[in-house]
């Protein structure tokens, strides 16, 4: 069971502090560890800290030897009512450098305001002051921590590992999306436009395009989560990457669907087209912006498909409608 900070003695709280030092130090040591093949510039910066830590844990260490012997208990954080629960790092999937840097932030409040309390109930004058130079230096890791960037991450390496950032991002977000808005947005044309100009149903036309948008995502999620495990690609993980693709393309299948809510067969058909429209552009600008293809091509080359399968779909319907018929 727990036990309150309050009931702590000197030799405990020193204990728990080396303790609490060497795990903070680990963790500085993973997460450079994590970023060093995409970002050495920032594991960089986390060796630093992790070799900081060292350095407040060995002067801990030392007072505690000096006033209380050689055996060191076992007192952890979780041991002590009041500190937050922390997920080890070889337990988290993706590391992100903003998740790391919020993650060493809370770490280092933590630490300080345990460093201060432990101050004021310290009585011997020494471990007082250690715990208080402690807690200042904790104070001052972040203005050390953008010090440490400066040395150790020139312009030219932040831009380089902003370059790396971006093409990963690309990589396992932008283009599964961008694959499953293209297929949801273009492939439901066909069929949910034939439908609707065939039935002249705006009913008949809203269960096929919800069929076909559904449809569409489940099939594009399963083949893009099974396209590959992402270990050689650095596509990131295949069920994310499948997810992404799936609701995408749901998104984009339905987004022309739901005007078909509308009763009126051609108020419906004017609305749902013009969504279309909007999401051939859509489309057209996130390639531009994360493709690196010129604006006009892309709007060329995507909005002349989908108009194509648009038209395909058109008559289809009006081959297979009242009219044909007639």
């Amino acid at each position: 069971m727990a036990r309150a900070f309050s009931e702590l003695t000197e030799r405990e709280i020193l204990a728990l502090a080396i303790t609490a030092e060497e795990e903070d130090g680990r963790t500085y040591g993973d997460f450079a560890e994590a970023f060093r093949g995409n970002y050495p510039g920032t594991a960089k910066i986390f060796e630093q800290m992790q070799h900081e830590e060292e350095g407040h844990r060995h002067a801990l260490f030392e007072t505690y030897r000096k006033r209380f012997g050689e055996h060191i208990p076992l007192i952890r954080r979780e041991d002590i009512k009041g500190f937050s629960g922390r997920k080890p790092v070889w337990l988290m999937k993706a590391i992100s450098i903003d998740h790391a840097g919020k993650q060493a932030e809370m770490m280092e409040a933590e630490t300080r305001r345990f460093y201060e309390a432990a101050a004021r109930k310290a009585t011997d004058a020494g471990i007082r002051q250690l715990l208080g130079d402690l807690a200042i230096a904790e104070q001052a890791h972040s203005a050390a921590a953008e010090r440490m960037e400066k040395d150790f991450v020139p312009t030219d390496v932040k831009a380089e590992e902003a370059k790396t950032q971006r093409r990963l991002f690309v990589l396992q977000v932008v283009q599964p999306g961008l694959a499953g808005l293209m297929d949801g947005s273009v492939s439901t044309l066909a069929p949910l436009f034939a439908a609707a100009f065939a039935t002249q149903s705006t009913r008949d036309a809203l269960v096929v395009g919800f069929a076909a948008s559904f449809g569409a995502g489940i099939s594009m999620g399963f083949a893009e989560a099974l396209s590959d495990d992402g270990s050689l690609s650095g596509r990131g993980r295949p069920w994310i990457r499948g997810v992404i693709c799936g609701l995408m393309t749901t998104i984009g299948g339905v987004g022309h669907t739901l005007p078909f809510l509308i009763p009126n067969f051609h108020i419906a058909m004017a609305v749902a087209t013009g969504i279309v429209m909007a999401e051939l552009l859509a489309i057209s600008w996130i390639r531009a912006k994360y493709m690196d293809t010129p604006l006009l091509q892309a709007a060329f080359q995507v909005i002349v498909g989908g108009l194509l399968v648009f038209g395909t779909g058109l008559l289809i319907g009006w081959l297979g409608g009242p009219a044909a018929a007639g």
